[in-house]
């Protein structure tokens, strides 16, 4: 359920320098393109039948900028419902393709038999392996035929529920020996599992968890790619703070976004916590003014770390296309007021941005 208590207003954050002439930042395109099911990979099903992997492909319309940042996203369902198309993922999407970003919404496995706590786990590692498919689909193609015009560079990944449970898990889950042995990860395939494109990185530039958890904190370690967190604090399905997750399955104790926070600063990855107070789980699934405290954080996460330096090497080719792009609007979305956090229960800083270095760039994998 959601909580429908009165926010608190947070102090006014200075504006970030606008180094883009406003793209990445403000929606400067008014037509978004969207090319809809895109393959881009075949993997084993339930069944162990071959299955296909779809996605949807934002991109603004009339852009003439070559080498184009992307964020893949992933939507909820609890690895058994849901669908590309739903409407959190399709307006979070056409927002990214509006600044100037390219987004893509993904399919990946559904359902998972038994129905308890292995089944479930197994499910998650099939979507991970999913979403760096889809991570190291475009990084092939921006290194070949480059039909979408990413920069391999600058691929991030995200989503709500299980598609952040995905995000995560793509980003700090590396190390095989850090799966449980009961999933049996080497009969699933692996870390990256079989959805085609070897040899690709499939490591994102930053993540983006909405509403998400990982099963151990200690998977985040120095070094990592930046965290972007956005979570109710009263979410009474995928805890806040440490808790259990599973419902009537045999329960799991998880790490939710607050002790990812602490984590992250005790190891020094760049991160930003925006908690909802007094919301539930996924928030902005059921009140769509949650959608502006859910895309303006993101926004303002995402364009720090596009480059090293000011304005850095995309953002310098973005200031710089074949074409300007004429500006169609100039106002950001509506923000809705995000309440503060007290300090202990987020580490030792504010729940606020945190500063993101141009070293953080060490912390995304390069394109091939």
């Amino acid at each position: 359920m959601i909580g429908l208590l009165a926010p608190t207003l947070l102090p006014a954050q200075p504006a970030p320098p606008d180094t883009t002439r406003g793209r990445y930042h403000r929606p400067l395109f008014s037509q978004v393109k969207v090319r809809r099911n895109v393959e881009f990979a075949q993997v084993s099903g339930l069944l162990g039948q071959t299955q296909p992997l779809y996605l949807d492909f934002y991109e603004p319309a009339g852009d003439t900028v070559r080498r184009r940042p992307l964020v893949l996203l992933a939507h909820e369902g609890a690895f058994a419902t849901g669908t590309r198309d739903d409407a959190v993922m399709t307006e979070l999407c056409t927002r990214l393709a509006r600044l100037g970003y390219t987004a893509a919404s993904i399919d990946y496995r559904l359902l998972f038999f038994p129905f308890d706590s292995v089944g479930i786990g197994r499910a998650a590692i099939r979507a991970t392996q999913d979403m760096r498919a889809a991570v190291r689909f475009f990084r092939h193609d921006a290194a070949t035929a480059r039909r979408f015009r990413v920069d391999g560079r600058y691929i991030f990944v995200g989503g709500s529920s299980a598609g952040a449970f995905m995000a995560l898990q793509t980003a700090y889950l590396d190390k095989a020996a850090e799966v449980p042995a009961y999933l049996n990860l080497a009969a699933l395939g692996g870390l990256e599992g079989s959805g085609g494109n070897a040899g690709y990185s499939s490591r994102p530039r930053g993540v983006i968890n909405l509403c998400g958890a990982l099963a151990r904190a200690e998977w985040l370690q120095a070094g990592d790619a930046p965290l972007l967190s956005i979570h109710g604090t009263r979410d009474g399905i995928v805890p806040y703070q440490r808790g259990l997750i599973g419902g009537p399955l045999p329960a799991q104790v998880v790490a939710g976004s607050a002790v990812l926070r602490r984590r992250a600063q005790a190891v020094g990855v760049p991160n930003v916590l925006r908690p909802l107070r007094g919301a539930g789980h996924v928030p902005y699934s059921f009140e769509p003014t949650y959608i502006d405290s859910v895309f303006v954080p993101m926004r303002d996460f995402l364009r720090p770390l596009l480059g090293a330096g000011a304005p850095g090497p995309l953002l310098a080719a973005a200031l710089n296309p074949r074409r300007t792009a004429v500006a169609t609007a100039a106002l950001p979305p509506r923000r809705v007021p995000l309440a503060a956090t007290p300090a202990d229960s987020v580490g030792a800083a504010p729940p606020e941005n945190l500063p993101l270095p141009a070293a953080a760039s060490a912390a995304a994998g390069s394109a091939p």
